[in-house]
């Protein structure tokens, strides 16, 4: 009987210990739990995080930096949380999929908004370079001779080599009045040269139209008599369009509608160096030319949900008479590329120009926290033939190079061959 006492003594004096030792232990583990944790509170930390995914060496290294980084930091410890999104994000390798922190998630709402100080241009990386994409329309970058397709290699004396764009965009965009040095690579020229920029506000424009008049025949004396808006008979309306705002269904109407008052049958839309804009437009345009029903684009989410076709509207306000082509070039991006593939391949409209910029892909703008913001690529757009518009770009039915001395002598063997396609 004293024997199963002491047995019982013995099995209560171990659990005593075990509880002991466990509670120790978990005060021990707070004590030595990853800095992080204890630096900013995130909720449920392991949410949605596959079992095998392993953290040790990311908290390894969080205490590593904190105890033995020699330099002055000033980097809070949220500032460090923002990092590390932008390394997750960067790790896709997908130039549009990227991590905006509060400052850049400012400047990417007041460019939204149309209105912001800079010098005027889009860029983007391409394979690690910081290319223009286009310059845009009154802006001091278009003042300067900026061209689409010029590589910046260097922003005042930051060399822009494995720049994000988000991260150039910061270094170019500045107060109003104050001016930023761009080094420059461009095709045909033998070294790179600087151009220097003063920033101003920059309110992105949307549409010009104006009209070209027919090449006269030999031996034609007569002059041709304006009508209208200041229209000429038999030649040829021209629409530049400068982007895919919400602004451009109206005026892109409003310009339709003094091309059909100008009695010409004859149309260009030029989209050179149009970065794109909203999707919803694209298809609003598109549909001013196609039955109801007839595909512009597909969204393909490349297997990760069901994919999406976007279809016209069905305005479908033109005959059989109308002729048109569409000037692209290396500026030509995202919704300039739907609105020319789906025109081009449902036979409305021949291209002509360069081979367009390849931005065939979807962002949705996610907030992470109240002022800041993930844009994450879901999607890949593809022509109504199933022709991805992000590999390669659009091939134009015509190839017209553009050449310095073109622009220096203010020559357009883009514009001129279009206008000879539609008075063939």
């Amino acid at each position: 009987m004293e024997q199963k006492k002491n047995r019982g003594a013995q099995y209560a004096f171990a659990l005593v210990l075990a509880a002991a030792l466990f509670f120790a232990g978990a005060k021990f583990g707070e004590t030595r739990r990853p800095a992080i944790e204890k630096a900013v509170e995130l909720a449920n930390k392991t949410e949605g995080i596959p079992a095998e995914t392993d953290f040790a060496p990311f908290w390894k290294a969080w205490n590593v930096l904190n105890e033995k980084y020699v330099g002055n930091a000033t980097t809070t410890s949220q500032e460090k949380v923002w990092g590390a999104i932008e390394g997750l994000a960067a790790s896709l390798k997908d130039p549009y999929t990227v991590f905006m922190p509060p400052e850049e998630a400012a400047m990417f709402q007041s460019e939204i908004n149309g209105s912001f100080e800079g010098v005027g241009m889009e860029i983007d990386s391409r394979d690690g370079v910081i290319v223009i994409v286009a310059p845009l329309k009154g802006t001091p970058a278009a003042a300067a001779g900026l061209q689409p397709g010029d590589k910046i290699i260097k922003i005042d004396d930051t060399v822009t080599a494995g720049l994000k764009t988000e991260q150039a965009v910061r270094l170019i965009r500045g107060k109003k009045g104050t001016a930023v040095r761009l080094t420059i690579i461009r095709n045909g020229k033998r070294a790179p040269f600087e151009v220097s920029v003063t920033r101003d506000i920059i309110t992105i424009p949307t549409i010009d139209t104006e009209f070209k008049a027919s090449p006269k025949k030999a031996g034609d004396t007569s002059t041709t008599t304006a009508q209208g808006n200041g229209l000429r008979e038999n030649g040829v309306f021209v629409i530049k369009l400068y982007n895919f705002s919400s602004a451009a269904p109206q005026m892109f109407r409003d310009a339709l509608r003094d091309f059909i008052v100008s009695r010409s049958t004859k149309l260009i839309i030029d989209l050179r160096g149009n970065p794109g804009g909203f999707l919803e437009v694209a298809v609003d345009l598109a549909s001013f030319f196609l039955p109801v029903g007839e595909t512009i684009v597909t969204e393909d989410h490349g297997g990760n949900g069901e994919n999406r076709v976007y279809r016209s509207h069905g305005y479908d306000v033109f005959n059989k008479n109308l002729k048109m082509a569409i000037l692209v070039n290396a500026g030509s991006a995202s919704a300039s590329e739907i609105l020319a593939g789906a025109l081009r391949e449902h036979g409305i409209a021949k291209l002509v120009g360069v081979k367009t910029f390849g931005k065939g892909s979807v962002q949705e703008l996610v907030n992470v926290t109240p002022d800041t913001a993930l844009k994450v690529t879901i999607a890949r757009w593809l022509t109504p033939n199933g022709v991805s518009i992000s590999k390669n770009g659009l091939t134009p039915d015509v190839e017209v190079a553009l050449t310095q001395e073109d622009i220096e002598k203010s020559r357009d063997p883009q514009m001129d061959k279009a206008i000879q396609l539609l008075n063939l």
